[in-house]
């Protein structure tokens, strides 16, 4: 067995490093995004490993397992997976972590945060591989599932254990309490103050980014103490599962019961969360997905905390701007990466129907909607290109949007999806964005543009001013909540109005991006993840409040 002090002293400069990160929000990251970084022969391995796993059972050993193997998973890219899994018995499962928690409870915060970044290290050594269970999935494309799926992931992944320790060491683990008692003697106690974590915890993890929304909560959760059930989405089980068998590893290693972190496959459409999330046993709950399991969770599961991440409609308001083929630029490759299957993609465009002032004269609503087409056709107009920036389309209900949106079902069209062909991936099902031209008062078009249309469909929404822009973003995110807020102003008068209107509706808002950094992006140890303050979301990747109520402390105190 491996000695804890020495996992310690090996990363207590990165976790020192963390926690400074947390307070300066600079730019900061242990984990290299350039594939590079890893080695010449690390693609060559990774994929190696990869194709090791295709057409086998995935081994847990040690983890409970009922009945024959499950297998659900089905790369958008058109490849054969056929990887299997120790399917999940609930209750076996549970008492497991059951049995676990005293021993990794016991562990002091920091022997806890030393053994979570040892998982992030070796994870991180395993980055490529990872890229391809991410991309064969999910259907990012390579880069993106490297980056996104990889090192982006674990830097959210280390913020959370960062975050836990910092909460967790707010309190002295002793304190020595003197009160005078003027000519008698003092009263003097000596007090303890023992962090105790909740219970066990579930993590539900989604098709889309399954690391980098499942890392905040298993890592927010193992490093306060919780054992972790992580219910891997049936489509993408891989990565999840690459995951669980690393902490297992890195458990068992260092002394700790294996089945602190376990996996619970499922058959698809099993179900099985629901069961989980209603279990006593289950203290924490941490879910990405639809907005209706989502609130289903939230009032039913009462014996739970529970961290939702759910669906918004993300808006942007076009005003004015000093750099228009700039902003134009900037929402193309925004609305075109990974065919807009990320929660954080703006999906309604509000343009005041008299036109904005740009650095290249006056345009009209018909100009830009007309001129955000091109750019997107130019950005997109060579398949090679585009099918490293779109990705495969991730599940049926993407692909139906996107043909109804080409079929004129939800208004006019300023420019039509088309199918894209992958000489690498030829199997794969690649679509680029449609554009919709409607109307902010036509109630036809209201129930289209002001319901979540996830995928590569979007609206430009023509308002009759910038004003009447800021109230539909004030109604949108208050009734439909939203991840995202983008503005593009050269009028200090509107952009006081749209941050005030933010800091109302609760959204995090980006102003004037017109350079390499996109509104669908957001940077750990920097950047906030959704705000817990409107509907889209009940919490944020990651702040204080996201892990300080996955432990209490009691309170142990004696005479001196």
């Amino acid at each position: 067995m491996a000695a804890v002090d020495e996992l310690i002293e090996r990363h207590q400069e990165t976790l020192s490093r963390a926690l400074t990160a947390l307070t300066e929000r600079d730019y900061w990251s242990p984990y290299p995004e350039f594939p590079k970084a890893y080695g010449e022969g690390a693609p060559a391995e990774a994929k190696a490993a990869f194709e090791a796993l295709l057409g086998t059972t995935f081994e847990l050993p040690g983890q409970p397992a009922a009945g024959e193997p499950v297998a659900t998973e089905a790369s958008p890219f058109g490849i054969e997976l056929g990887i299997s899994y120790p399917r999940a018995d609930v209750d076996e499962l549970l008492t497991a972590a059951a049995a676990a928690r005293a021993g990794w409870a016991a562990a002091t915060p920091l022997a806890r945060a030393a053994v979570c970044l040892e998982v992030l290290a070796r994870i991180n050594a395993r980055s490529h591989e990872m890229a391809l269970a991410v991309q064969h999935t999910t259907g990012q494309a390579a880069a993106m599932a490297f980056q996104a799926g990889g090192p982006h992931a674990q830097d959210r992944g280390l913020e959370a254990v960062a975050y836990a320790y910092a909460e967790q060491a707010k309190l002295p683990a002793t304190a020595s309490w003197t009160k005078p008692q003027g000519k008698r003697d003092p009263l003097v106690l000596t007090k303890e103050f023992i962090t105790v974590p909740r219970g066990t915890a579930l993590v539900i993890g989604c098709n889309t980014f399954p690391t980098w929304n499942g890392y905040p909560g298993l890592f927010a959760s193992l490093a306060t103490g919780n054992p972790v059930v992580v219910k891997p989405h049936p489509r993408a089980v891989l990565p999840l599962a690459i995951t669980v068998r690393i902490a297992r590893d890195v458990l068992a290693e260092y002394g700790f019961d294996p089945n602190t972190v376990t996996l619970a496959a499922e058959r698809d459409r099993e179900g099985i969360a629901k069961t989980l999330a209603l279990h006593p046993d289950v203290r924490i709950i941490d879910y990405t997905g639809s907005t209706e399991f989502g609130v289903w969770l939230e009032e039913n599961a009462k014996q739970a905390l529970v961290y939702t991440e759910k669906a918004g409609v993300n808006i942007v308001v076009v005003d004015s701007t000093d750099d228009y083929r700039g902003m134009l630029n900037n929402l193309a490759f925004a609305l075109s990466l990974y065919t807009g299957q990320m929660c954080t993609t703006p999906q309604n465009l509000l343009i005041p129907r008299t036109g904005i002032s740009t650095d290249q004269g006056d345009k009209s609503y018909d100009e830009v909607v007309a001129d955000l087409a091109a750019a997107i056709e130019g950005l997109l107009g060579d398949d090679a290109r585009a099918a490293a920036i779109l990705g495969a389309v991730v599940n049926p209900g993407v692909l139906q949007r996107s043909a109804a949106a080409a079929g004129g079902e939800y208004g006019d069209l300023a420019l039509a999806p088309r199918v894209v062909e992958s000489a690498e991936f030829p199997g794969a099902t690649i679509r680029t964005p449609a554009l919709i031209k409607v109307e902010a008062h036509k109630p036809d078009d209201r129930a289209h543009f002001l319901t979540e249309c996830f995928g590569p469909v979007y609206f430009a929404v023509a308002v009759d001013s910038t004003t009447d822009a800021v109230d539909l973003l004030r109604q949108s995110v208050t009734e439909h909540g939203a991840m995202t807020a983008t503005g593009y102003t050269t009028s200090p008068a509107v952009e006081h109005e749209l941050v005030q209107a933010c800091l109302d509706t609760g959204v995090c808002l980006s102003l004037n991006l017109t350079g390499g950094v996109y509104p669908n992006q957001t940077a750990a140890f920097s950047d906030l993840h959704g705000t817990g303050a409107n509907p889209a979301a009940n919490s944020a990747y990651t702040d204080a409040a996201f892990v300080a109520n996955r432990f209490r402390v009691v309170e142990v105190r004696r005479p001196a």
